[in-house]
């Protein structure tokens, strides 16, 4: 168990505990530097579409992970899909090596302004066309197979960054709410960001049935491929809604003015929050399958046709 897992397992009992324990508990659930959707989220949304995906392209990811230290970056694993699914956020802690790709995790379109994607993607540089670019990169069969390893790992991971609202969208420069704080519960203020990303993402994953099967377990069948629709931009459309209808007017009553220094998301709220959640883990998770057939379920399986290993 990792030790956000430890520090959710927590939060049900801190958000009780009296006002003078707060500080204390508040640095044992402090997780190190933040990931979007931090661990749990990100690897629910690879083991919902690990589940999903056809057999073809289940042997082809894992073909692919087998030649995961191609990537050298030991200390940043890819040996299966729930590893590849936090790699791309790992190797921000190897410096100057990946500093490049900080801008393709989010995109920041005003969510009090018509959505346009174009003045925040620049030259490829979102995280909605890193989707689709390392999708293309997967189905590329020529390509040395580090090539290919690492863009499976983008690819998985930057789907379930799409589906953290405040990776699409954001209010008056404020960084996808990285600068506004809220409280979250009894817990002291902290960024709205690390709210969603963390305390709420895991708590609504755990929540009974939790984990992948459990979210999943809530799409009727006929829904999946329903949800799976769409092309990115429309996914990142949605998201940029969610931002405003589901992060921010949850956050203080009008979503469009300043922030608000004493915005609090109480117990109430966050219950209301958590089926939300859910569902965009689901969607995020249902729509990676579709892509990762796409660019694996060939008419020529790579266990059979394995690519050439260039050095």
């Amino acid at each position: 168990m990792t030790l956000r897992r430890h520090a959710l397992a927590l939060t049900a009992t801190v958000m009780r505990l009296p006002r003078f324990l707060l500080a204390a508990s508040a640095i044992l659930l402090m997780p190190s530097p933040a990931f979007a959707w931090w661990e749990y989220g990100h690897e629910t949304v690879a083991e919902i579409a690990m589940s999903q995906v056809q057999p073809r392209t289940r042997a082809s990811i894992a073909w692919l992970l087998k030649h995961q230290a191609a990537l050298e970056t030991p200390t940043c694993p890819a040996r299966t899909i729930e590893e590849a699914s936090v790699w791309p956020d790992c190797v921000k802690t190897l410096g100057d090596r990946f500093s490049y790709q900080y801008s393709w995790h989010y995109q920041d379109p005003e969510i009090c302004r018509p959505f346009d994607l174009t003045p925040f993607c620049k030259d490829g540089n979102c995280v909605s066309k890193q989707i689709e670019r390392n999708q293309r990169l997967v189905a590329d069969r020529s390509l040395p197979v580090r090539d290919r390893v690492m863009a499976l790992a983008y690819l998985v991971h930057f789907v379930g960054d799409l589906h953290q609202p405040l990776h699409g969208g954001e209010h008056d420069g404020d960084q996808g709410g990285n600068k506004p704080k809220v409280r979250y519960g009894n817990l002291p203020p902290r960024p709205l960001h690390s709210i969603w990303d963390g305390l709420l993402a895991e708590r609504a994953i755990s929540t009974p049935q939790g984990g992948a099967a459990g979210i999943l377990s809530e799409v009727p069948v006929a829904e999946r491929p329903v949800l799976a629709r769409g092309s990115v931009e429309d996914w990142s459309r949605e998201s940029w809604q969610a931002a405003r209808d589901l992060v921010y007017a949850t956050a203080q009553a009008d979503p469009c003015a300043p922030a608000d220094p004493n915005a609090h998301l109480d117990e109430a709220t966050i219950e209301r929050l958590v089926p939300q959640v859910r569902r965009q883990v689901a969607k995020g998770g249902l729509r990676l399958a579709r892509l990762l057939d796409e660019a694996l379920d060939g008419n020529h399986p790579e266990v059979a046709h394995p690519p050439r290993i260039r050095g």
